[in-house]
C-alpha cells in the first residue's frame, strides 16, 4: 500500500494569491550556470539560491557550498522570507499551461510519501535511468535537513476522484501564484482534518509509479538509512518520506512527450533497409514538426530516421511486431511491443553498432525537440531517430507487468517548479 500523510511545508512568505513567480525555478537538474545566474538576478531570493549550490549537480561539490545554502535557508526563515505552515497540510498544486494551441490543467499535490524499497512495497521505478551520481543532492539534504525538491509520482484513478475531493476543499484564492516559462503554478494548503483522512484512504491502495525524480527517491532512502545508523529514527520521523507531487494517470492534463535519439553515426537509409527485419519506406514530410503527425498513422512501432547526409526522413518499422520474443524473453509483452525497446535491442545493438560504427557503441543525444534532433544530424551529417510520444496505456501495461521502460522513455510536460513547498526533515515542522 502507499502511505501518504500531511506535513507541514516550508513555504514562502506572503498573503493569500501572492505572485511568487520570481522566487520559482525549474528543476535543479535541467539548469547550468548561465540559467542560475538569470534567475538570481531577476530576484536575488529565488529558490535556486539554495535548491543549486553547486554546479553542475553531478557531483559532491566543496562543503561550503552546502554550508551557503543551509545558511540562506535559515536567514530566510529568520527574515520572514520563508514561512513554516502552521498545521500540516496536503497542498494541492495545478498547473496552467498549453501545448500544441490547447490550454490544458494537471492537477496533482504535494504530500510526504512513506519510503519503501523498490520491490518492497508500492513505490515503483517506471523505466530505467543512468547511474548518476547522488553525492550532490546527499551532500544538500544533510546540510539543509529538508528535501527541497519533489519526486513525480503517478497513480492510477481514471476517475480522477482523488483530485476530486481534494479539489471540494480548496479556498476560493490559492495560497500562491507563479508563472515559469508560460506555466501557470497554483497552490493551496489543505489542513481539513476529514479531507486530508480521505485522500490519504483512498491513497492506500494505489500503487505510487515515479514519473520523475528516481534518483531523489534513491538519495532519501540514502539519507533516511545514514540518520538510522546515529540515532533512533521511529516511524514517525520525516526521514521516512519523501515530498511527492502525486498526480492521477488518467488526469486530462497529463502530458507524456517524446525525446529523441541523435547519433554520432551516418545510418543510410538504403542501407538499413537492407536488413531483412526492417521496413525503411520514405516519409513524405520536409519538416521536423510533421513528424509526430505522420508517425501516428502508421503504428505503435513506427520511428522516422532522419538521415543527416540526405536530408530526408523515413520510417522505418519491423517486419514482425514480436521481432523482441527471442531477444528479450524475459520481458513482458507490453515491453517487448515498445518502439523504444525495438530500437534500442535491435536496431542500435544489432543494426547500428555491428554494420555502421565498427562494433562498438554509437554515442546518443536525447533531445527532446524534434526540430533540434534534425538540426544536429544535419550539422553532424549523422542519425536522428525520431519517436512518438509513449502513451500512458502503454507506461500502465508496462509497469503492471514488473518491467522497467528502456531510459529516457517518456518526458511529462511540464515540469514542476521548484520553490513552492521544502518538506522539512528535522522533525520540527512536522
Amino acid at each position: 500500500m502507499s502511505i501518504i500523510r500531511p506535513f507541514r511545508a516550508i513555504r514562502f512568505a506572503g498573503p493569500a494569491g501572492q505572485d511568487i513567480s520570481s522566487r520559482i525555478a525549474p528543476p535543479y537538474d535541467v539548469l547550468e550556470q548561465s540559467d542560475k545566474d538569470r534567475l538570481l538576478r531577476a530576484d536575488p531570493r529565488n529558490f535556486v539560491a539554495v535548491d543549486l549550490p553547486h554546479v553542475p549537480p553531478k557531483a559532491a561539490g566543496p562543503p561550503a557550498a552546502y554550508d551557503a545554502a543551509r545558511k540562506l535557508l535559515a536567514s530566510w526563515l529568520q527574515s520572514s522570507t520563508m514561512t513554516v505552515d502552521t498545521a500540516p497540510a496536503l497542498y494541492a498544486y495545478y498547473q496552467r499551461y498549453t501545448h500544441a494551441g490547447r490550454t490544458y490543467d494537471r492537477k496533482m499535490f504535494f504530500a510526504a510519501l512513506r519510503l519503501t524499497p523498490f520491490g518492497d512495497g508500492d513505490v515503483y521505478p517506471h523505466e530505467q535511468t543512468f547511474g548518476g551520481p547522488k553525492e550532490d543532492r546527499l551532500c544538500l539534504m544533510r546540510a539543509t535537513a529538508a528535501q527541497l525538491s519533489p519526486i513525480f509520482g503517478l497513480y492510477e484513478d481514471d476517475r480522477n476522484e482523488i483530485a476530486a475531493r481534494l479539489g471540494s476543499s480548496l479556498a476560493p484564492t490559492p495560497a500562491a501564484i507563479g508563472t515559469m516559462d508560460g506555466v501557470e503554478n497554483r497552490i493551496w494548503a489543505v489542513s481539513d482534518v476529514a479531507t486530508v483522512r480521505d485522500v490519504s484512504e483512498m491513497m492506500r491502495s494505489r500503487p505510487i509509479y515515479i514519473a520523475d525524480g528516481h534518483h531523489r527517491y534513491g538519495t532519501a532512502m540514502m539519507y533516511r538509512d545514514e540518520l538510522r545508523m546515529t540515532r533512533d529514527v521511529p516511524d514517525s520521523h520525516p526521514a521516512n518520506y519523501v515530498l511527492c507531487a502525486c498526480c492521477a494517470m488518467g488526469d486530462p492534463g497529463l502530458q507524456i512527450l517524446p525525446t529523441h535519439r541523435v547519433l554520432d553515426v551516418a545510418v543510410p537509409p538504403t542501407e538499413l533497409a537492407r536488413d531483412p527485419e526492417l521496413k525503411v519506406t520514405a516519409l513524405p514530410i520536409s519538416r521536423a514538426a510533421d513528424v509526430a503527425t505522420a508517425l501516428a498513422a502508421l503504428g505503435p512501432q513506427a520511428m522516422a530516421l532522419y538521415d543527416g547526409a540526405s536530408r530526408g526522413y523515413h520510417v522505418v518499422t519491423p517486419r514482425n511486431p514480436d521481432i523482441l520474443a527471442k531477444l528479450s524473453p524475459e520481458k513482458g509483452d507490453a515491453w517487448r511491443k515498445l518502439a523504444l525497446a525495438f530500437l534500442h535491442v535491435y536496431l542500435l545493438d544489432r543494426v547500428v553498432q555491428p554494420r555502421f560504427n565498427g562494433g562498438s557503441p554509437p554515442h546518443i543525444e536525447y533531445i527532446k525537440s524534434a526540430e533540434d534532433a534534425v538540426a544536429q544530424a544535419q550539422r553532424e551529417r549523422s542519425a536522428a531517430f525520431l519517436m512518438q510520444a509513449t502513451t500512458m496505456a502503454e507506461l500502465r501495461a508496462v509497469c503492471k507487468a514488473g518491467d522497467l521502460m528502456p531510459q529516457k522513455s517518456t518526458f511529462f510536460f511540464p515540469k514542476l517548479a521548484s520553490g513552492l513547498v521544502v518538506h522539512s526533515l528535522d522533525g520540527k515542522a512536522e
